[in-house]
Order: structure tokens, then C-alpha cells, then sequence
């Protein structure tokens, strides 16, 4: 494992909060060393929650984020004198937040279903989350959409099928993404489930 860093660079690293254990971590993990399995000793412990802390390493995972790549790669790069970091478009939170239901209220296939609770909440926060998982870079914003809109189709069709509203047991936006809910249907899509009545998926929110 080689570092090796410029005075410029040095500085670079220093002004935007790195240290020097920080990047050696990161080299470490890089080479697949599981340094997650060092996370109940104290020193170590400290250290990994700094990286996850920063959105360098995931939290459950020994494996770098999409920052935690981009910093290797400043570290590593001859030439780059500034640390470029990744952020997430602001036109693909906004798609994300349209394609939310505003509420557990909705027509569909000629039926009307009544709710009772508002599914699009806390804007501001629910922005703070998509941006983090999007620079985590595990998932792209296209994939959370399409999970999304597979999980109100079905919850749409059941809702005709048993005659009961059953996107009243969708979790609100915020929920929503704090525990990655997407991750499930996403794998419903990788095993070839598919919305087939796209027709209906744009009727009107009430």
C-alpha cells in the first residue's frame, strides 16, 4: 500500500476535515481488508464511525461509499490539486418527490378510496436522506423511482382486488427512505416483477 501526498494535497486533505488515519483506512478497505471486523475495539471503533460519520465507508458494509472512492482516487491522481465531491441532483429528488403519493387517498381503475394520512412529509428532510443515499452511490435515483412505483402498483391493485385501501399501510416519505424500503422491491425488479397496467399508475392522487 502506497501513499503518497504533496504539501498541496497534505493541505487539501487537512481543509476539508481528512486525516491521514482517515485515507490509510480507506486504502485498507480498498484492498479488501475487513476492517469492519475490528469495529468492537475502541481505537478502531472510533475511527470507523468517523469514516460512516463523514459518508465515507458504509455503515453496515466494508466497503467504500462513492465519496469515500472519490477521495482514494484525489489521493492517488498526479495532477488534481482540489477534492471533487459527489452530489446528487436536485432535478432527481424532485422526480422522486412527485412520483410520492401526497396521500393514502387515491382513484384508481374507476374506484375511489378515501385515507386518512398524508404519505408526503418533511421535505426538507426527506431531500437530506435521497442526497445521502444517493452519493452513497449503492442505488441510483432511476432505481428508487422505479421501486416506488412498483411498490403503489401493487398496493393499488390489491387495493381493487380486496376492496379495502391498502395504500393506507404505505410509510411516509421520510420512513421511507430512512429505512431504504426500496431495497425490497428492488429485488422483486432484479427478479424480472414488473408493473404490466402502466396505464394505471398516473391516476390522480385525490
Amino acid at each position: 500500500m502506497k501513499i503518497q501526498l504533496t504539501d498541496e494535497k497534505f493541505d487539501e486533505l487537512m481543509n476539508k476535515g481528512y486525516t491521514t488515519d482517515q485515507i490509510i483506512t480507506l486504502k485498507l478497505v480498498d484492498e479488501g481488508i475487513d476492517i469492519m471486523s475490528r469495529k468492537d475495539t475502541p481505537k478502531w471503533g472510533i475511527l470507523l464511525q468517523s469514516l460512516i460519520r463523514k459518508g465515507l465507508l458504509f455503515e453496515t458494509e466494508n466497503k467504500l461509499t462513492t465519496i469515500g472512492r472519490e477521495l482514494l482516487v484525489f489521493v492517488d491522481s498526479k495532477d488534481r490539486k482540489k477534492i471533487n465531491k459527489p452530489k446528487a441532483s436536485s432535478t432527481e429528488f424532485d422526480l422522486f418527490w412527485e412520483a410520492y403519493p401526497r396521500s393514502d387517498s387515491f382513484e384508481y381503475r374507476g374506484k375511489t378510496f378515501q385515507g386518512s394520512r398524508s404519505l408526503r412529509v418533511d421535505k426538507d428532510t426527506c431531500r437530506t436522506l435521497f442526497n445521502k443515499i444517493i452519493i452513497e452511490g449503492e442505488v441510483s435515483a432511476k432505481q428508487i423511482i422505479e421501486a416506488l412505483n412498483l411498490e403503489i402498483f401493487q398496493k393499488k391493485e390489491k387495493s381493487v382486488k380486496e376492496g379495502s385501501n391498502k395504500l393506507s399501510y404505505m410509510q411516509n416519505s421520510a420512513t421511507y427512505l430512512r429505512q431504504k424500503t426500496y431495497d425490497g422491491f428492488l429485488d422483486l425488479i432484479n427478479s424480472g416483477v414488473k408493473i404490466t397496467e402502466t396505464k394505471s399508475i398516473g391516476a390522480t392522487d385525490i
